[in-house]
């Protein structure tokens, strides 16, 4: 869930390493990590996978907007069956990060169950928002072949998935909840029970009250645009209407503190209060406010109860890291391997010393999709990726999708803000993977449908025309359809074109992506000595830089070619101080090209003279919209 869009052109660096103003290099020993503390007893680099549920085996061809789950159909637990997780495992996937498991709220109904619908006030979507939990420790009915049995057919996902030798993650959604929450299973824990109404904030209230003593109402608005036939709207909400006390009207989950949120806001949702007062500042911590006990218990639940080994924490820099110091430390005291995963937009390296094992890198996305757009250049993106630093580089997660962001596919569009386009075109996916994924050790995350070039294209109800794949409604995924297959999973519905891409996607993630020099600590932006100032005759338009294991006797070299519509050819230079930082000191080196936007390959492009390598380079030949992975040794 992102809240205000962040500009791919903010310079403010998530972390400010001293940089050699000559060459734009930290002035530290590159490569120098001595930092290791969230991942030693990890055997392999983290690939996230992932999977909606809703989604993903969903083979429902209606896509009818607005539809309900009958017209739609739904994705389910078991269709997750051996030969999909298979299927993951070709995809190179260590952890599958379940999306929208707990129970949210949805104008399906299920009074057979004990859930009526809840109020289309306060629902997006006729399946509802993933990040509108209405229950923490339920599952939804929809995703159950026998819906009273839901959370067992939860659990043998889970352990369909250890059996595979996968990770699994669910979604933590700490900083709000549905307006209608309230647990069918442990009503006794639920939040809110004994909070003091009558203020505004009180560190042991689990909510933040914006009514005055029972004489305002909540009222609420819905985008236009939404207005599924035979759903009422009255812009009230009973249960915060004013009348009573009880009913006082509470805070957004996105920090609004009126009465009357917009359409814009998180209008479904109420923050949550970890003893900290968002409007001043001000942190109470002591004694531990009430709400951090009712969230660790949510955490162990699903950890001891349903057997999942890590969070997607949502907006994680909504909750006071005090909060996440000793949440992380209980969860640990659980499961010393628990994984937790921010995502986050500020605060970055706050998460990160407060017990987070990585957070998203989300300016990286946004400096490279800029950087294709043509709204950023080289030397944006080498500030960027260099701004990760070399202790906590294996500490970021890089994505080209997810929930959040455009499909890769979805069109372009002209706008001042990257985030309002997509990349044209699944072949985008030739040029920045291999960018975004090997610039650093920590996980890369992938999302249900990228690896078959989902366009996200259509009107699907409240997610709306948005070149994203909707979170709010019933639908199904048009072209992973084809690998699906009626749950074959075999890929016997792809296009050549589609199938093409998965295997090229699988080829990538099983091999660049775990050289030992992409999995060392190093980074060595090149920009600085391969531009047309610093190397005379040296097209701008090639991106480049190295990875390597101090003292390793390897590097890695990635080159992008970002010159629209025709190949580029360009001498690329490595200093000899990253030769030496690597530990080449053989005065003869050995270029191989081995990716690709064919794939794999196994090139010998040339044995190069160290000096020469310095002074001249060796040749690299990219083609339109393509990247290549060279090896030197």
């Amino acid at each position: 869930m992102r809240w205000l869009p962040l500009t791919a052109l903010t310079l403010a660096l998530a972390c400010s390493p001293a940089d050699d103003p000559a060459t734009g290099l930290d002035t530290a020993t590159p490569g120098d990590d001595t930092d290791t503390s969230q991942t030693d007893g990890l055997a392999e680099r983290v690939v996230i996978y992932q999977l909606v549920v809703r989604l993903f085996g969903n083979t429902t061809e209606t896509r009818r907007v607005d539809g309900t789950l009958e017209q739609n159909g739904v994705g389910r637990f078991n269709d997750v069956n051996q030969a999909a997780i298979e299927g993951l495992g070709e995809l190179g996937v260590t952890h599958v990060w379940l999306t929208g498991i707990p129970r949210q709220a949805t104008l399906t109904d299920w009074s057979s169950l004990g859930l009526p619908p809840d109020d289309p006030d306060v629902v997006k979507g006729r399946a509802g928002s993933f990040y509108a939990v209405r229950d923490y420790y339920d599952t939804s009915p929809d995703y159950a072949e026998n819906p009273e049995q839901r959370l067992d057919e939860l659990r043998a996902l889970v352990e369909r998935l250890h059996a595979n030798d996968m990770q699994v993650l669910i979604d933590l959604v700490p900083n709000h909840v549905a307006r209608g929450y309230g647990s069918v299973r442990f009503p006794e824990r639920d939040f809110g029970v004994d909070d003091d109404q009558t203020v505004f904030f009180e560190p042991n209230n689990d909510f933040f009250y914006v009514g005055n003593g029972g004489d305002s109402a909540l009222r609420l608005s819905r985008p236009d645009a939404w207005n599924p036939s035979g759903v009422t709207f009255d812009g009230l909400y009973p249960r915060e209407d004013g009348s009573t006390l009880e009913r006082t009207p509470k805070a957004t989950g996105n920090r609004v503190t009126s009465t009357t949120p917009s359409a814009s806001d998180w209008y479904e949702t109420i923050k949550l209060n970890y003893g900290f007062d968002f409007t001043t500042g001000e942190g109470r911590y002591e004694p531990r406010p009430a709400t951090w006990d009712k969230v660790d218990d949510v955490i162990a639940f699903w950890q001891e109860d349903i057997g999942v080994d890590g969070f997607r924490v949502d907006f994680a820099h909504f909750v006071p890291n005090p909060a996440w110091v000793w949440l992380t430390d209980q969860a640990r005291l659980r499961d010393s391997d628990v994984y937790f995963v921010a995502e986050a937009y500020e605060d970055l390296d706050g998460l990160l010393a407060s017990g987070f094992d990585v957070v998203y890198h989300d300016e990286a996305y946004d400096t490279l999709k800029a950087m294709y757009l043509g709204q950023a250049d080289q030397t944006n993106l080498d500030e960027r990726y260099l701004s990760l630093g070399d202790e906590d580089r294996h500490r970021w997660l890089h994505y080209l999708e997810n929930h959040d962001e455009r499909r890769i596919a979805s069109p372009l569009v002209e706008s001042a803000n990257p985030d309002n386009s997509g990349f044209g075109s699944s072949r985008a996916a030739r040029q920045l993977a291999p960018i975004q994924y090997l610039v650093s050790s920590g996980p890369v995350l992938f999302y249900n449908g990228q690896e078959v070039g989902e366009e996200g294209s259509g009107r699907e109800g409240f997610g709306g025309d948005d070149g994203r794949t909707s979170i709010f409604d019933y639908w199904s995924l048009p072209k992973l359809q084809g690998w699906v297959n009626d749950h074959a999973y075999d890929g016997g519905g792809l296009t050549a074109e589609e199938a093409e891409l998965r295997q090229w996607y699988a080829q990538l993630l099983s091999g660049p992506v775990h050289d030992p020099a992409v999995e060392g600590s190093g980074f060595w932006g090149l920009e600085y000595i391969n531009n047309s100032s610093a190397n005379p005759g040296f097209p701008d338009d090639l991106y480049t830089f190295a990875r390597f294991e101090p003292d390793a006797g390897r590097i890695v070299v990635v080159v992008g070619n970002f010159r629209p519509g025709e190949a580029v050819t360009g001498l690329v230079r490595l200093p000899l101080e990253l030769m030496d930082a690597a530990g080449l000191e053989s005065e003869s080196l050995t270029v191989r090209r081995v990716f690709d936007e064919r794939g794999t390959v196994d090139e010998v492009t040339g044995e190069v003279a160290r000096q020469t390598l310095a002074e001249a380079g060796f040749s690299a030949v990219i083609e339109d919209q393509a990247s290549a992975v060279f090896v030197i040794e």
